[in-house]
């Protein structure tokens, strides 16, 4: 398949560090994504909030709540509060645009959380000039398509969930109209019990120029089976199993 965007120039299957990897307990912190680039990752994914002074966080969940030692929402607090949260009660939070500084090869898949971060990560984007360095996807169709819209072609971006039912439906000779300009699809293996990702979906895919990237597999034998299905990328919280299951495939680069 031929490759539609510079950010997914990658001799191999792209293998994403979920959170810099989550599973440490230290998900979107500068330590995770440190480990996950000494492990040899150089795609990561992460999300994005906007504090009430409008300051980008790299950071899940809309409040400070489940994995830090303070509270509240992330959109009602100010940075020189939310900065002083820990995870896991010792590891900051940092702002997007000091990732994408400390981290200069990396190339960074961005859920963005929240309307309002928006605005605020195209403008980064631009200002540093990372449009090769970044992917921007949402489970919000509008606001994707938003994003393509103030980006254009430099910008990549994913399907959200009304393409990825489109493409689903196509899969299953069932016309369906999807949004133009997406470079991949972002999902997860199963949704509800039911099965998004088989060989039909892969190859529906492929032939609309989109990678299919799976999240959020920590299981080597759910990685075997998409990378069987031909899957372009799949996302992880466990970098070990994943490193390992590539590499026996000769496809960790």
């Amino acid at each position: 398949m031929r490759i539609s965007h510079p950010y997914l120039d990658h001799p191999a299957t792209l293998a994403f560090a979920h959170r810099g990897g989550a599973a440490d307990g230290l998900e979107n912190t500068a330590a995770a994504f440190r480990r996950a680039a000494d492990a040899g990752y150089r795609y990561f994914e992460t999300d994005v909030h906007t504090t009430r002074d409008g300051r980008l966080v790299a950071f899940h969940d809309a409040t400070l709540d489940r994995v830090t030692d303070s509270g509240g929402r992330i959109a009602a607090l100010p940075w020189s509060e939310v900065r002083r949260a820990r995870v896991a009660g010792r590891e900051p939070l940092p702002l997007f645009e000091e990732l994408l500084e400390e981290f200069p090869d990396a190339r960074w898949n961005v859920d963005v959380k929240a309307a309002s971060a928006l605005e605020p990560l195209i403008a980064l984007i631009g200002r540093t000039g990372a449009w090769d360095r970044v992917c921007v996807g949402s489970f919000s169709e509008r606001r994707v398509a938003r994003a393509a819209r103030l980006a254009g072609p430099r910008l990549a971006t994913s399907l959200g969930v009304r393409g990825v039912l489109g493409l689903r439906l196509s899969s299953l000779g069932v016309p369906a109209p999807l949004r133009g300009g997406a470079v991949c699809v972002q999902v997860p293996e199963k949704e509800y019990g039911v099965r998004v990702v088989d060989r039909r979906f892969v190859r529906a895919a492929h032939d609309r120029g989109l990678q299919v990237h799976v999240w959020t597999v920590n299981d080597a034998e759910g990685m075997e089976r998409l990378l069987d299905l031909g899957v372009d990328g799949i996302m992880t919280d466990h970098l070990e199993t994943l490193r390992t299951v590539l590499t026996g495939r000769g496809l960790w680069v």
